[in-house]
Parts: structure tokens; sequence; C-alpha cells
């Protein structure tokens, strides 16, 4: 989870021979009920020490998470960088994924999106290069293009696992036809979206849709940037580069009706003797064995906390209960603004 102000102490103890697992799909392998998302480790949410957050690689690692998910856009390449140096001489260990489709110039300008099969060619090997391995594991498209059919994207991914250079295939915050019609040129293994207790966007015809083609639901930011960790209580909790500064559901007005949330989901953790981080996880991992919560965070002590979700037990009655006291459209703004919400379900 993303660092911000001191929270309960972690209520679970952890030993990596109790690390649950569970398959990316019907077609991938086994990986770890939590993963970790290292995009924060580079870019987007203020200032970090790389030192740490290859220490914490190394203690995820160490403590059975297996799954790491980064991007090439992540700090325009210096993510895969940094997560090829922490997994040097361990790879054996990682199920990798990562992604391309969404272009950064030299600046760390956003150039668009780019899902022309030479692209494709071209970024992976480049994402290769920067990560220092033979395969990836798990290659997403990041966002669809919508200039280029999904079909000619995809066959060109596909050409990746024929020359062992991929080994599996996903799409990131794909429409329900679009993942259709990319499944019947090669198995998607994995699809990944924004997905926790204040964007249950997904629940309905995308969830039903994975599900019937045996794809795993991969699930980024699921304590919704922070936010239901409850460490995040005005805008001045942010660093001034934090991209969440430009975040419909961060500006003051929205951040003060969202609280109500947050203090909720502290209350009821409470009650169960775990954190507001654990809980929220805990919700999600309940919501079927399919789902795989990605949280990222740059510090240890918040990756121990998070593995304490897999040792909060709900009963049907407290689901219900949260479900009520959250219910889906209860979050004050959209989750991305306008022209990155563009990119998304499509």
């Amino acid at each position: 989870m993303l660092e911000g102000a001191p929270r309960m102490a972690p209520a679970h103890a952890w030993e990596a021979t109790a690390m649950q697992k569970r398959h990316l799909g019907t077609s991938g392998p086994l990986v770890s009920a939590l993963g970790l998302g290292c995009m924060g480790m580079s870019e987007f949410y203020g200032p970090a020490d790389e030192a740490q957050s290859i220490a914490t690689i190394h203690r995820a690692l160490d403590l059975g998470i297996n799954f790491l998910d980064t991007a090439d856009m992540y700090g325009a390449g210096h993510n895969e960088e940094l997560v090829g140096r922490a997994i040097a001489g361990r790879r054996s260990q990682v199920v990798l994924a990562t992604k391309f489709g969404n272009v950064r110039g030299p600046n760390r300008s956003f150039l668009g999106v780019n899902g022309s099969p030479k692209y494709v060619r071209e970024a992976c090997d480049a994402s290769l290069r920067r990560l220092q391995v033979d395969v990836i594991d798990l290659y997403y498209q990041h966002r669809v293009d919508p200039h280029v059919p999904i079909e000619d994207t995809v066959g060109a991914m596909a050409e990746l696992v024929r020359a062992g250079k991929v080994r599996w295939l996903g799409l990131s915050e794909a429409a329900p036809n679009t993942i259709r019609r990319a499944h019947k040129v090669h198995p998607i293994a994995a699809l990944q979206t924004e997905y926790s207790l204040w964007s249950r966007d997904p629940e309905g015809e995308l969830l039903d849709t994975v599900r019937e083609l045996g794809i795993a639901f991969v699930a980024y930011s699921p304590l919704g940037r922070g936010f239901l960790t409850g460490a995040i209580r005005k805008t001045a909790d942010l660093a001034p580069d934090d991209w969440r500064l430009h975040s419909p559901r961060f500006q003051p007005d929205a951040i003060s009706a969202n609280l109500h949330l947050a203090d909720t989901l502290r209350d009821m953790a409470a009650e169960r003797g775990c954190t507001a981080a654990q809980l929220a996880l805990a919700w999600l991992l309940a919501q079927g064995d399919d789902i795989i919560p990605i949280p990222g965070t740059r510090r240890i002590s918040r990756l121990e906390e998070n593995l304490g979700a897999l040792k909060v037990p709900l009963s049907t009655d407290d689901l219900l209960r949260i479900h009520q006291a959250l219910p889906p459209g209860a979050a004050k703004g959209t989750r991305y603004p306008e022209a990155a919400l563009s990119a998304v379900n499509r």
C-alpha cells in the first residue's frame, strides 16, 4: 500500500510457507494470492528511495510473493530497470508481468497509445533489455489502441509467445467485447483493471466475461490509491509531485465527501482487530479465487501489513455488511481525469 500517516500495526504475523496461491487463468501459472505492484517505486506517488524499493521487492520474494507487476511507461522505463536489478539472481522465484502500449517521450511526456504490430515487437525487445531477462512471463497490452484492431495487436503478441520471448498474454482496462475478440486470436491469461471497495465498475459484465473465458482478474489500486488505508485526509497529505493531486477523487471537496468511506472501513476493521488496508484486501480476495490484487508499496512494513489480509476471514454476513457500508458508486468523483478515463474500457 502507499505510504502515508502512521497506521495500526499489522494484525497478523506472516510466514512464506503460508502463502496462498491462485491460478493466473486456466492457461497460466500459479501465482501468490497477492502480488506486488511496483509502479510507485519510480513515479506518480512522490519521491522514492531505490535501495528501499529493492529491499521491499526482496522481502516480498522472501515472504512468498512471486507475482511482480511493472510496465514500460512507469518512470519511462526506469521501473523495469529497477525491477530487473532487484530480481537479478532470483529470476526463478518470479512470475514477471510488464506492459506496453502507453508511449512516453524522452522527457517522460505522454505520446498516446500504440498497439501496432511493429510497436509490439519493438516494445517487447526494449522491455527485455531493461528487465535483463530472456522471457517475460505475462505481457499485457496496457491500453487498447482504438486505431488498431485488437486482432492485429494480439496477433503480434502471439508471435512473441511463439518466439519464446513471452509466456502468457494479458490485457488491461479492456472492454468485454474486446476481450472476447482478443481471446479468439490467442488465449488471454489475465485482465488487469482497477478494482477496490471504491472502484467497483468491474462487477457485472466485465467479471462475468473473464470468468466465462477462464481469464484471471488482476486488481490494481486495490486500496483506492491509498485512500482506503485512512492515511490521506486532505490534499496536503500528498507530495507536490503526486499524481493524485490531479485525480478527481482527490480534489478537496471529493476527499471531504469520501472520508466517511475510509472512516467506516477503519471502524469495521478495528472491530475485527485488523487494519483498514487488510480488511479492504480481504474483501477483494473474497470476491473470487480468480481475483489477484496487486497492492503497491515501497516499504517493507506496508508490504507485511498487506500480507496480513490473507489471514482475515470474512463470513457471508461480514461481506454483506461491508457491501452495504461501501456500496458500488459510493465514492465521489471519477477514478481518472476525463482524458485518461476515455482510454479505459474500450
